[in-house]
Parts: structure tokens; sequence; C-alpha cells
């Protein structure tokens, strides 16, 4: 999924493709297998790839399932708007853009991903780091469109509590999802109203 920019060329296309293929093959295998039942090997297989090849697109097993793709995509929207418009306004509007480029199939397997990550207890601690790994992007991507400190905590405290908030908001059908996403960013501004943490 990519938002704007050049047409990608054959060969990023077939990257795209072969990445895609290696995740749902994997998540096929560990449902029907188990997490721990399933190889590298067994998905390299199903991919139709060698395991080296497996490894140029991700490094561990886990990392199959942990990786979000819809976080870059809001990341990427979030850098590209102005320093001037109020954080909750970018929020919102990066999350539009993200909405917007998200298919039904995406979303389909991104639902299916998060059940399967939280269903599988080797993942659990993998994927709290990954969130946290998000979170820090994310503080990057605002503290840079702002001219903020990426360390700055009315950063921190903004960027996490979005990100924990949309994570229960993602609960839902696709029908639902932009008014859930709504809501909670309303519920979300209504409780962060203090100095230094929402503009008014």
């Amino acid at each position: 999924m990519t938002v704007g920019g050049p047409a990608l060329g054959l060969r990023d296309r077939k990257k795209i493709q072969t990445r895609d293929t290696i995740r749902r093959e994997a998540m096929r295998l560990i449902k029907a297998n188990g997490y721990a039942s399933t190889t590298i090997e067994q998905i390299a297989f199903a991919a139709d790839i060698a395991p080296s090849t497996f490894f140029r697109y991700f490094p561990t097993k886990e990392s199959v399932l942990i990786a979000n793709d819809l976080d870059q995509v809001t990341i990427d929207a979030l850098a590209g708007l102005p320093s001037d418009m109020p954080r909750f306004k970018a929020f919102r509007r990066s999350l539009e853009i993200t909405l917007v480029a998200l298919t039904a199939a995406e979303w389909r397997f991104e639902r299916a991903r998060l059940r399967l990550v939280l269903s599988v207890p080797e993942l659990k601690a993998a994927q709290l780091d990954e969130y946290r790994h998000t979170v820090e992007r994310l503080a990057e991507s605002e503290a840079h469109r702002t001219g903020r400190d990426p360390q700055d905590l009315e950063v921190r405290v903004f960027v996490g509590a979005l990100s924990g908030g949309l994570m229960a908001a993602l609960d839902g059908h696709l029908s639902e999802l932009t008014n859930r996403m709504q809501r909670t960013l309303d519920l979300l501004e209504a409780a962060m109203h203090f100095d230094g943490i929402v503009e008014t």
C-alpha cells in the first residue's frame, strides 16, 4: 500500500508482491499448524521462494506477523502536512489519508494479522516492542513536522495516547472504521485539553 508519489517500477512491484505472498502464506500456515510448529523453510516453500530470499524481506519469523504496514503510511502522511496545522487536525488528516489508501483486502489482512498476533503468546512481547517503535517513529515525525524535540514529553504523551486509543478503534468492521477512528479522536481530544497537549 502506497500513498501518492511516482508509479512503482516492475521490480518494486514484484518485491511488494513477494513480500505480501510471504506474509499471506505465513499466516495461513501458522493458523493451520501453530506458530511454534511453522518453520521459515515451510513458509518459504509455500511462498515459492528460497529460505535465503525470505531473509531479504524479514529478519525473523516473528517479524512477518509483527510488521504493520499501516503505520508507515500514517507516518509518511503526517510528515507531509503543514507545520502550523494543529496536532489533532494533522492526525485526523493523516488517518484519513491512510484509510483512503486502505483496500478492503488490506483491511481484512491487518485485522486477521492482529488477531493472530494477540492469540500467540510468543508474539505478544514482540508486538509490544513494535508498538513502542511505532510511537518512537510517530513522535519523530510529529516533532519534525512542528520543529519540536522528539523527546519532548508533550509530543510523546500526545503520540502515545493517540496510538493506544487507535489500537482500540481497530476492533471493528471496515464499514465502521472511519467513524470509530473519528470517535476515538474526539474522546482523546476531549480528555487531553490541558496545557501544552492540545491546541485550543
